[in-house]
C-alpha cells in the first residue's frame, strides 16, 4: 500500500468515526425539529418555504460559519470547547476585571452545557420511542408506557458507561453512515414530488416569514434552534479526532439534513395534518421499511447521546485540570485512547436528571419548550469568546464575521426567553446547580489558599538548612507535592519543623498545568538545598497524565509521600456547603493513584 492510500484510507475512518462520535446530536435533531414548528404555526406554502429557509440558513451560520470554520481554526491541536476558548484567550488580555468576566462566562458556558446535556438524550430517545405508534397493532400504546421504554433505554445507555465505549466505537460510524443515508433518500423521495421546494434555499424567503408574521414570526427562532443543537458538543468533541475529519464529514452531513429537511418541507405540503413528520414521512414512502428505520432511529438516538455524555466526561475532566471544578474519582476504560474516562457521579447524576426530565414532561414536544435556551446561552457565548480572540489576535475580517454570527446567535436567545415560562426555567434549573457549586468551589479555594498562607521559599530555606543539618534524618526518599515550589505550602513546614520529619532525601513535586491542550513534560530543578530537590511537571490542560509511570522514568523510589488535608470549620452556609464539596471529592493523591500504602495526609484546621 502506498503512503497516500494509507492518508486516504485513514481520511475515510476519521470521517466516518466523525459521524459516530461527534455529529449523533445535530444528526436526530430532523426527527423532531419541523414537528414542533409546525405545533405552533399552520403549515401554509409561504410558512413552510420560509421555515425550511430559516433551517438552511440557521445550520449555514451557526454550525458551518461559527463552529466548522471558525471556532475549530482556533487552537493549536484540534482540541475544543469553552474552557479551550478561555485558555487561548486569557493570555491575549492583562486586565483582571477582563479575565474575571472571560472566567465567568467560561462558568456559564460549563453550566448551559450540562443543562443541555441532561434535556438532549431525553428528548432525543423520547422523540424516537414515539414512532412506535404508527406500527400497526400499536396505534393505542399509551405514553406511560413509551416513557417507561424511553427510561430503559437510558438506564441500559447509562450502565453501559463504565465498560468504555471503546469496544463499541467502531460501530457508531458505520451506524451513523447508514443513518445519514437514509435522510438523504427519504429526503429526495420527498422532494421529487413537489421540486418548488427548492427555492427555500433563498435567504429571503426567510426573511419575509420573519418580518410578515410580527411577533410570533420571530418566536418561532426558539423552534428553528433545535435544528443547530449539538454544535457546542461538535466543537467541544473536536479533540477527540481532529480539526479536518470532522469538517469532511459535516459536507456530507450538511447536504444530507438539508434534502431531508426539504423533503419533509415537501411532505408537509401534501400532507398538512401529519404530527410527526419525518416518521409519518417515512411511513407513507414505505410500510415495509418503516419498523428497519425507526430501530435505525432509536440506535442513532442513543449514539447521539453517547456523544453528549462523552463530551460531559471530557468538559468536567478539563475543568478538573483547569483548577474550575472539584476533582472527582477519574476512571481510565482505555489502555490506548487518552479521551476514553468515566466519572462515576457525573455518569448517575446525569441519569437520574434525565429520568426525572423524561417523567416530568412526558412527551417530546413538551420537552421542546425546554430545550434551546441553554443550547442557545452556550452559542453565544461562545461566539464572544471567538470574535475577542480574532479581533486581539488581528484576524479583523474573521472578528467581524464572529460578531455578525454573535448577533445571530443573539436574536435567537432573545426569541428563546418567551419559552421560560413553559418549562425553558427548567434548563436554568439544572444549570444553577453546577453554577452554584462552580462558583463556591472557586472562591472557596482562593480563600483557602489566602486562609493557609504559603511560606516563600527563601524564608522556609532558612530554616530548612538549620534542621537538615542538625537533626537525626529518616532514610529514603520523601515526596511533598506542592502547586507552586516558591511558594512553600505549610503542611511541608508542619511536617519537617513542628513533627520533626525530615529524610535524607526530600524532593517537591510540582505539577503546572501549561497553556497548550496535551503534552507531558517532567524533569528535575537545580538541588533547592543539601536533601531538597524539585520535580517539576508541566503538562496540557487536557492532557491525561500517569504521575506514577513519569516518578519510576525519573528514578524516583520514594519511600513515603506526603500531602496537605485542610479540616475546614464554615463560619456561614457558603463556606459550609464549601467543605462537604472538599469532603465529598477525593484528593489529588487519589486523583494522580499514588500507591495507599506510601501516602500520608498531613491535616490542617482553617476558620473559614
Amino acid at each position: 500500500m502506498s503512503e497516500e492510500q494509507g492518508h486516504s484510507e485513514k481520511g475515510v475512518s476519521g470521517i466516518i468515526k466523525a459521524m459516530g462520535l461527534v455529529f449523533g446530536d445535530i444528526g436526530t435533531s430532523p426527527i423532531y425539529t419541523l414537528s414542533v414548528v409546525f405545533l405552533l404555526t399552520r403549515p401554509t406554502v409561504e410558512n413552510v418555504l420560509g421555515i425550511i429557509s430559516l433551517i438552511i440558513w440557521t445550520l449555514i451560520l451557526l454550525i458551518t460559519v461559527q463552529y466548522a470554520w471558525l471556532a475549530m481554526s482556533l487552537g493549536r491541536k484540534g482540541e475544543g470547547g469553552t474552557i479551550v476558548l478561555r485558555e487561548l484567550l486569557i493570555p491575549l488580555i492583562k486586565k483582571a476585571r477582563a479575565i474575571t468576566i472571560v472566567t465567568m462566562m467560561t462558568v456559564i458556558g460549563i453550566s448551559l452545557f450540562i443543562g443541555d446535556a441532561v434535556i438532549t438524550p431525553a428528548i432525543s430517545i423520547l422523540s424516537a420511542v414515539e414512532g412506535l405508534v404508527l406500527i400497526p397493532g400499536l396505534e393505542t400504546i399509551d405514553q406511560n408506557t413509551l416513557i417507561l421504554i424511553a427510561a430503559v433505554i437510558a438506564i441500559l445507555l447509562f450502565s453501559f458507561q463504565k465498560r468504555g465505549t471503546e469496544k463499541v466505537a467502531w460501530t457508531f460510524g458505520p451506524i451513523m453512515v447508514i443513518w445519514f443515508s437514509a435522510l438523504t433518500l427519504t429526503g429526495i423521495i420527498s422532494l421529487i414530488k413537489i421540486p418548488s421546494i427548492i427555492f427555500a434555499i433563498n435567504p429571503i424567503l426567510g426573511w419575509h416569514f420573519l418580518t410578515g408574521n410580527g411577533i410570533s414570526g420571530f418566536l418561532i427562532l426558539s423552534s428553528v434552534i433545535l435544528c443547530a443543537t449539538g454544535g457546542e458538543a461538535l466543537y467541544a468533541d473536536m479533540g477527540h479526532l481532529g480539526r479536518e475529519p470532522i469538517r469532511k464529514a459535516w459536507y456530507f452531513i450538511f447536504f444530507a439534513l438539508i434534502l431531508n429537511y426539504l423533503g419533509q418541507g415537501a411532505f408537509i405540503l401534501h400532507n398538512p395534518g401529519a404530527k410527526n413528520i419525518l416518521f409519518d414521512m417515512v411511513f407513507a414512502q414505505s410500510h415495509l421499511l418503516y419498523i428497519p428505520f425507526l430501530l435505525l432511529s432509536i440506535a442513532a438516538t442513543v449514539i447521539a447521546s453517547q456523544a453528549m455524555i462523552s463530551g460531559i466526561f471530557s468538559i468536567v475532566y478539563q475543568g478538573i485540570s483547569t483548577h474550575i471544578l472539584p476533582i472527582m474519582k477519574i476512571d481510565y476504560t482505555s489502555s490506548e485512547l487518552r479521551s476514553q474516562i468515566y466519572i462515576d457521579v457525573i455518569n448517575w447524576l446525569l441519569l437520574f436528571s434525565i429520568l426525572f426530565v423524561m417523567a416530568l414532561f412526558r412527551a417530546s414536544s413538551n420537552l421542546a419548550a425546554a430545550y434551546g435556551l441553554a443550547v442557545n446561552g452556550t452559542m453565544m457565548l461562545t461566539g464572544i469568546m471567538i470574535s475577542a480572540i480574532f479581533f486581539l489576535r488581528g484576524s479583523y475580517l474573521k472578528s467581524t464575521i464572529a460578531g455578525f454570527v454573535t448577533i445571530v446567535d443573539l436574536a435567537f436567545l432573545v426569541a428563546n426567553i418567551h419559552k421560560i415560562p413553559s418549562g425553558a426555567y427548567w434548563s436554568l434549573i439544572i444549570a444553577m446547580v453546577p453554577f452554584t457549586i462552580i462558583m463556591i468551589y472557586m472562591q472557596g479555594q482562593k480563600n483557602l489558599y489566602r486562609a493557609l498562607k504559603p511560606i516563600p521559599l527563601h524564608v522556609f530555606l532558612r530554616q530548612y538548612n538549620e534542621v537538615y543539618h542538625t537533626m537525626n534524618k529518616i532514610s529514603g526518599t520523601a515526596l511533598f507535592f506542592a502547586r507552586d515550589f516558591h511558594n512553600i505550602p505549610p503542611y511541608i513546614a508542619m511536617t519537617i519543623f513542628k513533627n520533626n520529619i525530615i529524610y535524607q532525601d526530600n524532593i517537591i513535586i510540582s505539577i503546572v498545568t501549561g497553556d497548550y491542550p496535551f503534552g507531558i513534560e517532567g524533569g528535575f530543578k537545580k538541588n533547592l538545598a543539601d536533601g531538597l530537590r524539585v520535580y517539576e511537571i508541566r503538562i496540557g490542560y487536557l492532557q491525561v497524565v500517569d504521575v506514577v509511570k513519569l516518578f519510576n522514568e525519573a528514578g524516583i523510589n520514594e519511600k513515603t509521600i506526603f500531602y496537605g488535608i485542610e479540616d475546614i470549620v464554615p463560619s456561614n452556609l457558603v463556606w459550609k456547603i464549601f467543605a462537604i464539596i472538599k469532603r465529598l471529592t477525593p484528593s489529588f493523591v487519589q486523583f494522580y493513584k499514588l500507591p495507599a500504602d506510601k501516602i500520608h495526609g498531613v491535616v490542617t484546621r482553617i476558620e473559614m
